[in-house]
């Protein structure tokens, strides 16, 4: 079968002969110039997943606190983490379904977004203010219901800020170098938030806990001057026109109270189960889930295996070197997205995946051999290998779900961007909850006792330095078990647009 085809990197022309199935691998589709977005445009839209990735590495990364600063038993931490992120079960698709239906002049997702980041940063800002002298069970209740509004605030901000970047661009490759750069942006979050622990121990506040309380009004502050700025400077591509006064008279008038609510929620839940239904798309959660929960379950552990394991207790010299580690982890993930963008314009969404995934298998693999209390500085050299999980993850997810929203909209006949992107970031929240619950009760199965510092039992170092390398490894390759079976190709994604564009274009013709 011969073909010309062009690669849309090196604008070459290329004719020969090949068969169907190698066609299918290896054709490429050049961008259209109506369909890139501008460079700064997808900067500001990187300022949300800066603000995303800010608070969520805070308040993981700050919660230590509550057990090194206040005392309180790791695992109650640890239900502090989790508890909060259930609710995110029912709220978050319920923004993505109120953000999917909204009618007004300003869009869909924008009102929310502006709204959604004052709220998160004033109530981030105001949780760590925690009063001095009171019992665990006071400081366990007010950070459970501070967290609890928090995270209502930041599901106002995140949901509808994800699924505006689901329709920025309708192109195969924008998407992912669009997903690249907000994830490039992101990671400059990751670039501080190793250092909250140091900073918190500054020797110009007043122990850790007053170090915390400053520190969450400097992100709150951060969080709201950039997190506003995807509302004010960029446009949406799919909006509901807002009703005019007569169309909402006759509402009124057609429908009660009730039966608007009941309508409402009648349709809620059945886009909930519609989108539970969409196969790429539970492909896509389930490796999500897997990767990022294995990385999240060990991220807080492992400032136990650095301080307890390689420094013998010393918590200053142990958040010194996690902190190096950390930023070398995160300034790697630019390199990674970079790579990984690449990649997926060369061999497709699917086998960047993989190549990056087994990047980061190798890195967890090094720390058993690298975190060593005879030479430390080899902690640091495991970290630009594992970068690619989650630096490679973040990058493709969003632009495969992309891809599976015009799958949708071509059997669904609706754009659901934001059910796709709530639910997609409740499973990654999710993770998290679990993680950080799972690392409170796993840290006291291994037999650790803060009372005992730096004379941890052998058993207890043991088993910290096991699960700190097992527990990602294994989650990793059931996330690429998972992915294997993944169909949307580049050729099916266009094949897909191309019947959206004329439905839509005859749909316009035609509107009866």
């Amino acid at each position: 079968m011969a073909t010309s085809e062009t690669d849309d990197n090196s604008g070459v022309s290329m004719s020969r002969s090949m068969e169907p199935d190698e066609l299918a691998a290896k054709k490429h589709f050049e961008t259209k110039p109506e369909d890139r977005i501008s460079l700064i445009h997808k900067i500001i839209y990187g300022f949300g997943a800066f603000v995303n990735n800010l608070l969520a590495a805070a308040i993981g990364g700050m919660v230590i606190v509550l057990n090194l600063g206040l005392g309180m038993n790791p695992a109650l931490v640890g239900l502090l983490g989790a508890l909060p992120r259930l609710t995110d079960a029912i709220t978050d698709p319920l923004m993505g379904y109120i953000s999917d239906n909204t009618r007004s002049r300003w869009g869909r997702r924008r009102p929310y977004i502006f709204v959604g980041a004052i709220a998160a940063g004033l109530i981030f800002a105001l949780l760590w203010q925690l009063p001095a002298g009171k019992s665990e069970s006071f400081y366990f209740w007010y950070f459970l219901i501070g967290s609890l509004v928090f995270y209502l605030g930041y599901t106002v901000f995140a949901t509808p800020w994800v699924a505006l970047g689901y329709e920025l661009t309708p192109d195969y490759h924008e998407r992912t170098r669009l997903m690249g750069v907000q994830n490039f942006m992101g990671q400059l979050a990751y670039v501080v938030a190793p250092w909250f622990l140091l900073i918190m121990q500054a020797e110009m506040f007043d122990g850790m806990v007053d170090g915390a309380s400053y520190l969450a009004i400097a992100i709150g502050a951060l969080a709201i001057a950039i997190g506003v700025m995807p509302a004010i400077f960029l446009r949406e591509r799919f909006s509901h026109p807002e009703l005019t006064e007569e169309q909402l008279a006759e509402k009124q008038v057609k429908r009660s109270l009730g039966e608007a609510v009941k309508k409402n929620m009648t349709e809620f839940f059945a886009g909930f189960v519609m989108t539970l239904k969409v196969g790429p798309f539970l492909k896509l959660c389930a490796a999500t889930f897997l990767v990022f929960n294995g990385f999240m379950l060990i991220s807080s552990f492992q400032f136990y295996v650095i301080i307890y394991y390689v420094f013998g207790g010393n918590t200053e010299l142990g958040a010194e070197y996690a902190g190096w580690s950390g930023t070398i982890g995160a300034i790697s993930t630019f390199i990674v997205i970079g790579i990984v963008t690449w990649m997926s314009t060369q061999f497709g969404k699917r086998k960047a995946f993989f190549i990056a995934i087994g990047i980061s298998i190798v890195g967890y693999g090094m720390k058993w051999f690298c975190y060593n209390p005879e030479i430390p500085w080899l902690l640091l050299v495991p970290a630009p290998l594992m970068a690619f999980g989650l630096g490679g993850l973040f990058t493709l997810m969003g632009s495969m779900i992309a891809d599976v929203c015009d799958y949708d909209e071509l059997n669904s006949y609706e754009r659901r961007e934001g059910m796709f992107g709530s639910i997609f970031w409740w499973v990654v929240k999710l993770g998290m909850a679990l993680a950080l619950a799972g690392g409170g009760f796993l840290l006291n199965a291994t037999g650790f006792d803060v009372a005992l510092e730096g004379n941890q039992t052998e058993q207890a170092i043991f088993l910290m330095r096991f699960f700190d390398v097992l527990v990602p490894i294994a989650t990793s390759l059931l996330a690429m078990w998972a992915v294997a079976a993944f169909d949307i190709t580049e050729e099916r994604a266009h094949e897909i647009r191309d019947e959206l564009e004329q439905r839509r274009g005859a749909a316009a013709a035609d509107p009866a």
